[in-house]
């Protein structure tokens, strides 16, 4: 059955065909959650009987790029264009790739609805004119993105001048990942009318099988009586890991068998952190890990006695669900944009100071009985409502309302 859409095109309603637009994706996890849970959206969509598309770039980390350029994972078609300079891509979030110009100029005709990831990036820019010169509807997940803070901000409202704010307000739907995001999107002039809340998910499966107990800490030097408190993210400014730092700082003197381990690969950020750890005489009670995936990140969620996200501001906290569905409480800071979820339900969400956040470790390190609740709490709240096949289904809709469904 093939039903007009609201750009006058037939559309057949049954099966989409779907672009997905972000400069990095499978499997560049060294960029942070947006590569995961896209890849998480595409592969459930796959599965549901659309056809989906990525243009992404060959980015994978500071020091490599990928090799393939094209290829299909997971049902999912995948076209990487080379960056011209791989340093900028990773150091500064500049994606240049021009080969992707005149793929999207033949190519972008051919889709029902093309989605946007994250937003100051050339690849958006140039979507958003073959978008419109087709008369193919298209959405804009900046995914946290949107807001102008840290680092860039000049260079941010350059981009936002020279095509940004058309890029929004042409946009079919503009989706935020929680409430925390809607009022940079009204402060951009977005109409109310115009959004939609999908949070991120996780794929269920990859937690059904959780690694023994243990194994993280034989591999890190940590004991059964150590107390582990844990990161695993990006090392980056924005993560308030500095200010984690501190409020541990305040708690050794109380909780002497206690551990801090920071995970994640470097984002700049990593030498300040360890000047830091000297400068307060922490020794070997920080350990840093490095990037950990797979497995060993799962090991790692287990071992752990609390989760910690102290972000200066996240638009979700996709890190935050993977902990809980581990059965891992979490410390976390109510500018993340999961902080409501999960607040008092599988952890405690402490305001953006070290003081705070130390005081959330304190209540939580002195109480296993409440540990052990929140743990049990916010693995039932992920498994109900946070798998792929539920966000992917609420996702549908929302193209569907582009399309004029």
């Amino acid at each position: 059955m093939y039903l007009p859409d609201a750009y006058g095109r037939d559309y057949n309603v049954p099966n989409m065909k779907i672009l997905q637009v972000i400069p990095y994706f499978y499997p560049a996890w060294s960029y942070g959650g947006p590569p995961r849970s896209t890849y998480g959206l595409c592969k459930e969509l796959v599965k549901r009987g659309h056809q989906v598309t990525v243009f992404t770039t060959d980015a994978l980390d500071r020091h490599n790029r990928i090799k393939e350029k094209q290829e299909t994972v997971e049902g999912i078609e995948i076209r990487r264009f080379s960056n011209l300079n791989n340093y900028v891509a990773f150091r500064h979030r500049i994606f240049l790739s021009p080969g992707m110009i005149s793929v999207m100029k033949q190519d972008l005709k051919n889709y029902d609805i093309v989605h946007l990831n994250e937003f100051r990036t050339l690849q958006n820019l140039l979507a958003h004119r073959y978008a419109m010169k087709n008369n193919v509807p298209y959405i804009v997940q900046p995914r946290g993105s949107l807001v102008n803070i840290l680092a860039k901000q000049r260079l941010k409202s350059l981009f936002d001048v020279m095509g940004g704010r058309r890029l929004i307000q042409d946009a079919a739907r503009m989706i935020a990942l929680a409430p925390l995001e809607l009022p940079q999107f009204i402060s951009y002039g977005v109409n109310e009318g115009k959004m939609d809340v999908v949070p991120n998910g996780i794929d269920l499966n990859e937690f059904k099988d959780l690694p023994q107990k243990g194994s993280f800490r034989q591999q890190h030097g940590l004991e059964e009586k150590h107390q582990v408190v844990l990161f695993l993210g990006r090392v980056h400014r924005s993560k308030g890991i500095d200010l984690l730092i501190k409020a541990f700082s305040g708690l050794v003197g109380d909780f002497r068998e206690a551990r801090l381990v920071i995970a994640g690969p470097d984002d700049g950020f990593l030498p300040s952190l360890r000047n830091l750890v000297d400068e307060l005489k922490l020794g070997n009670k920080v350990i840093f890990t490095g990037g950990l995936y797979g497995e060993q990140k799962l090991a790692a969620y287990v071992d752990a006695d609390i989760y910690t996200l102290p972000s200066f501001y996240e638009s979700f906290g996709i890190s935050v669900l993977e902990a809980l569905a581990c059965g891992t409480p979490v410390v976390i800071t109510d500018r993340c944009g999961i902080a409501n979820i999960v607040k008092d339900k599988g952890g405690l969400a402490v305001s953006y100071e070290a003081e705070s956040i130390g005081e959330g470790l304190r209540q939580m390190l002195g109480d296993e009985e409440r540990r052990r609740k929140f743990g049990r709490d916010g693995q039932a709240l992920v498994r109900g409502k946070f798998g792929w096949g539920a966000i992917a289904e609420e996702m549908e809709k929302v193209y569907e309302r582009c399309l004029g469904k």
